[in-house]
Order: C-alpha cells, then structure tokens, then sequence
C-alpha cells in the first residue's frame, strides 16, 4: 500500500507540474501573438488564479507525501494533516465550480491547452480526494481545523479584489482584470453585493468540503484505521 501511494503521489505531482508549465507555455505564446511585450502583467495573472494555486499547493502535498512515505512517517505530522486537508478541500472545490460554473467559459490566461486543463479541473482533483480518502498515514483531525483550510481563501480573494480595479488588462483592453467572471462586480446589476454573495458561497462550500474531510479522518476508515492525535 505504502509502495503504491509513493508512486500515485510522484506521478500526481509530476502531472500537475506539466499541466502547469503546458498552460503557461501556451499563454506565453499567444500573449506574445497578442503583442504584449512585457507578459509580467499577465505572468501575475496568471499565477493569481485559484486554480493555479491550488494545483500547484496540490502538487507540494503530493510530493511531500511521497517523501514522507518513503522516509517510514507511519502518520502525517499535524501541519501536514491539516495542509493535506486544505489542499483536499480547494481542489475540491476547484472541481465542482469548475463543471459547474466555467466549464463552458473561455477564461482569460490565454488560449486554453485542453489537456492541461482537465488534469488541472478534474484529474488532479479526483487524486487529490483519492489520496485523502486512501492513502495510509491520514491523522484524525479536530474540528477546528476547518479554520485552518478558510484562511487562505478569504485572502485570496481580498487579494483579487483588491488587485482587480488595479489591473490594466491589455488583452481584453479593459481597466480592470479578474480571474474569474463571478468575482467581476461590472458584470451583473448586483455590483460587488454579487461578488459578495458569491465569495460567502465559496467559503460555505470550502467549509462543507472541510468538515466532510474532518469527518472522514475522525471515521477512522476509508480503508485503513486513522491514528487519534485529535478529539
């Protein structure tokens, strides 16, 4: 079993970090077709999206759960447990707004590689949930965990709001830029009571997915016996 995680988790990472290069090769093409001279505009962009984030912090838990497996850890130190358990809640969520919500949306880091996107939406996801379902070692977390895994994306959205009136976007040629078409307050008649709405949303879902990975780890099975370090 311990044998097995080590190479699910080397070659989930290594995926995610082809995906990642394949996406940012292609943009830098089509910036360049595009005219821009200085991408590093766009390179911020790039990197500010919550999918970026999120699979590449995915890609340090899996490689770090690998090392540690081949290193005999028989259970995940509690920082990890609890950076495990972000991370399984992000791509989670990555999954589910991704197919539910912009599946059908050309987003706007450039031309689209198609198969770097479904390892970043979808495959990378699902390992991810795999892992945190199966992998041996997982710790028995306390509840409060769950703050844990919402800090990071409430800043990250103060961070793009923030930054999204402050961004010139050549491509487009708007004043403005942000990741995502539901944190933009100029589209719709609800503003930023919209974008509002639509963050507390995601932070609900973040925490459901938190508090169901908690409470998976408290089960104790799924397959193997979680160590109780936590009530």
């Amino acid at each position: 079993m311990r044998a097995v995680f080590v190479v699910v988790r080397i070659l989930g990472a290594a995926a995610i970090i082809c995906a990642v290069a394949g996406q940012l090769a292609t943009s830098l093409r089509y910036w360049a077709s595009a005219g821009v001279a200085d991408p590093s505009v766009q390179l911020a962009n790039f990197f500010s999206f919550f999918t970026i984030d999120s699979n590449l912090l995915a890609m340090l838990a899996l490689a770090a759960g690998a090392a540690f497996l081949i290193g005999g850890r028989r259970t995940d130190s509690r920082w990890f447990a609890v950076f495990r358990l972000s991370v399984t809640s992000y791509m989670t969520v990555t999954l589910l707004v991704y197919n539910v919500l912009l599946r059908s949306i050309e987003l706007p880091q450039g031309a689209t590689l198609a198969w770097s996107n479904e390892i970043l939406h979808v495959a990378a996801p699902l390992l991810v949930i795999f892992d945190w379902l199966c992998a041996p070692g997982r710790r028995r977390l306390p509840w409060t965990a769950i703050w844990s895994v919402i800090a990071f994306p409430l800043a990250w959205s103060i961070y793009t709001m923030i930054r999204g009136p402050l961004t010139h976007d050549v491509i487009a040629g708007t004043d403005h830029w942000y990741p995502y078409p539901f944190l933009n307050p100029e589209l719709g008649s609800g503003g930023y009571l919209t974008v509002a709405l639509y963050i507390v949303a995601i932070a609900l879902l973040i925490g459901g997915v938190a508090a169901a990975a908690v409470w998976v780890s408290r089960r104790g099975r799924w397959p193997l016996p979680a160590t109780r370090a936590a009530r």
